[in-house]
């Protein structure tokens, strides 16, 4: 499957932003899906996941309840709705696309199968 990210951007603190990623390709209901996001010198770090049918989602315990992950299978998919901006958001933003079954270790980059190219958010002070 291919991943197409987009919606990032330059916003000020305490804006908001809504990030798509699109899949080509594959069985797109058949994918769990998690967004992770990475700055320069970090490791790629967890930001949120879904599961199939989107009825649940994870996130980060930095993201503290300013952060929305949705999806829509019939558009092939997944949103991440970032409200209340912070400079230390400011990162290239991938999202994934996770192909197991069974226990699902959603908040490790390795888990997943597909990545986007990423879109870059930055939040100015």
């Amino acid at each position: 499957v291919q991943l197409q990210a987009s919606g990032g951007g330059l916003v000020q603190t305490g804006g908001s932003l809504r990030l798509s990623c699109v899949a080509s390709g594959g069985i797109f209901s058949s994918y769990l899906m998690g967004w992770f996001r990475q700055s320069p010198g970090r490791e790629r770090e967890f930001v949120a996941a879904i599961n199939r049918s989107g009825g649940n989602t994870y996130y980060g315990d930095f993201v503290k309840g300013r952060f929305t992950m949705s999806r829509d299978n019939a558009a092939n998919a997944v949103y991440l709705q970032m409200n209340s901006l912070k400079p230390e958001d400011t990162a290239a933003y991938y999202c994934a696309a996770d192909r197991s079954i069974g226990k699902w270790d959603y908040q490790r980059k390795d888990t997943y199968d597909y990545w986007g190219q990423g879109t870059q958010v930055t939040v100015s002070s």
